[in-house]
């Protein structure tokens, strides 16, 4: 996308992305959706190398502790079981395009998205999983239940709860994180990405601009 070219011209001198994405969008007369993707996509050049130096391989993962940014996780797994957009954004991290974090709901995916996480994590044998939940959104306590279920279901040693300062404690908890959240990937000091090592395994080659 032309679009992303410009954006990201902008970025690497310096412009603010907010401000690079609205101008580039108006001059484009792009809808609402193509912005979104490009606030979701564009990382400033050096920052996506720092990104990129700190992400982990499932295999890196085996005998040590793992924090889980629930929501950004499931959300995620969510739109590849349901073909919908993803992207591989700058930083190489894959996200969705669905925006509905604050309006999250459980759906019939829930169930599969958590047993497809779950099997991928069993897989890497980590030594504990701590599934951190945004106690803002409605149904985390019922959901962090399920999680915890599920994670018995795979012999994985750990926890689920709901906290209301989850970006904090990701990024001071000085562990492996899993999230794609751009703000907790720089502060963690290694971050893994769940949602793409599970559609590399369904064989899916998500969006790039």
């Amino acid at each position: 996308m032309r679009a992303a070219e410009e954006v990201r011209f902008l970025v690497d001198r310096g412009y603010p992305k907010e401000t690079a994405v609205r101008f580039v969008s108006n001059h484009r007369r792009l809808p609402e959706k193509d912005r979104f993707v490009l606030m979701r996509v564009v990382v400033p050049g050096g920052q996506a190398s720092l990104r990129k130096e700190k992400i982990l391989q499932l295999s890196d993962l085996r005998g040590v502790a793992i924090n889980v940014d629930g929501y950004n996780v499931l959300i995620t797994t969510e739109s590849i079981l349901a073909c919908r957009p993803c992207y591989i954004c700058d930083d190489g991290l894959l996200r969705d395009t669905q925006g509905i974090f604050r309006s999250y709901k459980s759906t019939e995916l829930t169930g599969p998205a958590l047993s497809t996480i779950f099997d991928v994590l069993a897989s890497a044998a980590p030594a504990c999983v701590d599934v951190l939940l945004d106690q803002q959104i409605s149904m985390s306590g019922q959901l962090a239940q399920k999680i915890r279920e599920t994670m018995a279901e795979y012999s994985l040693l750990g926890k689920a709860e709901t906290a209301r300062d989850v970006d904090f404690r990701l990024k001071t908890c000085k562990k492996i994180v899993a999230s794609s959240d751009g703000s907790v990937v720089d502060a963690a000091r290694a971050v893994v990405d769940i949602p793409a090592e599970i559609a590399s395994r369904l064989g899916l080659v998500p969006l790039s601009l």
